[in-house]
């Protein structure tokens, strides 16, 4: 086999990147060397590869998914939002400077076509199957012109594409076809199909509408994939935590002790990362919510303050309602809180950023001896050593440099000697995402946050949280192979579209058929 294929969509959150994932996981199965791409992410959720490059988490889980190592050519361009009008612009692995979004898709992203290109011809010469994630809808008449990553990929390299609608949102069909009437002719010829994700119900009664949109567009459904309840996947655009109390989805499972524990993330303004407390969630009797009331934390024996691409104003978020006074009593009332990254930023006690919000000199909440200096040029690595008698792994994604100058080191090396962040009493903190993913290390946290809390909880003894994300994989690739028609896939990737697809009028504004 050689090929590829575009899983573009009807919006954002359609379901792409666990689409993607899970054609992955059925091709891998099938004996199918495959690599996921996405040519532009914009995500605050980013992971490290080996080599130390920067990439969306969703691409690095979609590696996962095909079984192959994740490497900046899969994602070779990412922004990170550090407002609404402007982004770090992240070009294979490396941050290259901050842009607002007129710069950029006035000329920039244009110009990245070439590069982008690039990494997916190489990629083609060493997989013999490449998986394209699309980005938002591929009719954004706006952006058209300057798109890298919807038809302007698939079109450079004579992809066929298949859209995702979300039908648990309403309106399937009519995306469907508006999605296809708003693409110019050449574009539409490369446009294979369709794909229905997260159907309730009887697949039988919506037969017949699927056989009305073929018969108004030419082009066939090729899977109605169901409503999959807990599949704790890496997200990729950023969690919806306007809902107070937005509970992270998580294995059902009763404790293994007598007691929960109740984890409280402090929905920050962006928030990056929050995928660290997917390894929390899956421990049985760990409830994790996200909260952004004072009043929230009362009742959570532990309180993660998690990474943020903005450290100062997430620091004002929190003191403005009245989150960091409530951080505050805790420690002094010896209640557990852990800062992760841009969290562990905010708890020490002051920060000198001329890099990411300009703001100078800012006092921190002063719960850790830690002093921040904020340097242009990020760290990115992926370090080991230890934590509590107990291994642990990670990646650092930050511009802040710690200065710790006091209390016990918390990761260490092998000889005890200090190599990230530092705890005082039961304050944590640490640039190291992903570090609750080492499961021993993990449940020996766990425990110690229950003693501190006076909570009867304890850790179950064989959680592997690596061997849960295996099975929800596994999970994905199921969803395609039993509800995808996988033969007319595999045609697809081998083949490309199917040639004499019709025009849908009215196409492009100003085009023609």
């Amino acid at each position: 086999m050689s090929g590829g294929l575009l899983v573009a969509g009807t919006t954002s959150d359609a379901g792409k990147s666990v689409v993607t994932a899970g054609i992955c996981r059925w091709l891998v199965r099938q004996g199918v060397k495959v690599a996921p791409f996405k040519a532009q992410n914009m995500s605050l959720n980013s992971f490290v590869t080996r080599e130390g490059a920067e990439i969306g988490r969703a691409q690095a889980m979609q590696a996962q998914a095909a079984r192959v190592e994740p490497s900046a050519l899969m994602n070779p361009v990412l922004l990170k939002p550090g407002g609404d009008r402007s982004s770090q612009v992240v070009l294979m692995g490396r941050p290259v400077g901050e842009m607002s979004a007129r710069g950029y898709h006035g000329g920039r992203q244009e110009a990245l076509l070439s590069t982008v290109v690039d990494c997916l011809e190489r990629l083609r010469g060493t997989y013999d199957a490449v998986i394209c994630e699309g980005a938002g809808s591929p009719a954004e008449i706006n952006l058209r012109r300057t798109d890298i990553v919807n038809m302007g990929i698939a079109r450079a390299a004579r992809f066929p594409v298949v859209v995702v609608g979300d039908i648990d949102r309403g309106g399937v069909f009519a995306s469907f076809f508006g999605t296809t009437a708003l693409l110019d002719a050449e574009d539409q010829s490369l446009i294979a199909g369709y794909l229905v994700n997260k159907f309730r119900g009887d697949v039988s009664l919506l037969e017949p509408g699927l056989e009305m949109l073929r018969g108004i567009t030419g082009r066939q459904t090729y899977g109605v994939l169901p409503f999959a309840h807990g599949l704790g996947i890496d997200e990729e655009d950023g969690l919806r935590v306007s809902l107070r109390g937005t509970v992270r989805e998580s294995v059902v499972a009763p404790p293994h002790g007598d007691d929960v524990l109740r984890v409280a993330v402090c929905a920050v303004p962006l928030m990056s990362n929050f995928t660290d407390v997917d390894a929390l969630a899956a421990e049985p009797g760990v409830v994790v919510r996200f909260v952004d009331r004072a009043e929230e934390l009362a009742d959570a024996d532990l309180v993660v303050v998690p990474g943020t691409r903005g450290t100062v104003k997430a620091l004002a978020w929190l003191r403005e309602r009245g989150l960091a006074d409530a951080l505050v009593r805790r420690a002094v009332e010896g209640r557990p809180v852990l800062g992760i990254c841009g969290g562990f930023q905010i708890l020490g006690e002051h920060i000198e950023d001329e890099v990411e919000s300009r703001a100078g000199h800012v006092d921190g909440l002063g719960l850790l001896p830690v002093r921040i200096r904020f340097d242009r040029e990020k760290t990115l690595a992926r370090p080991s050593g230890e934590a509590l008698g107990a291994p642990v792994e990670g990646y650092e994604i930050h511009h802040g440099v710690a200065d710790v100058r006091g209390g016990q080191a918390f990761m260490s090396d092998d000889r005890g000697r200090s190599l990230d962040g530092c705890r005082v009493g039961a304050v944590w903190g640490t640039h190291w995402h992903g570090s609750l993913e080492s499961d021993e290390f993990r449940r020996r946290f766990l425990a110690e946050v229950a003693r501190a809390a006076g909570r009867r909880f304890v850790p179950a003894p064989d959680t592997a949280f690596a061997t849960l994300r295996e099975e929800q994989l596994d999970r994905l690739g199921d969803l395609v192979e039993e509800h995808a028609d996988t033969d007319a896939l595999l045609r697809l990737i081998e083949s490309g579209a199917p040639s004499g697809l019709p025009f849908i009028a009215p196409g492009a504004p100003g085009a023609r058929a």
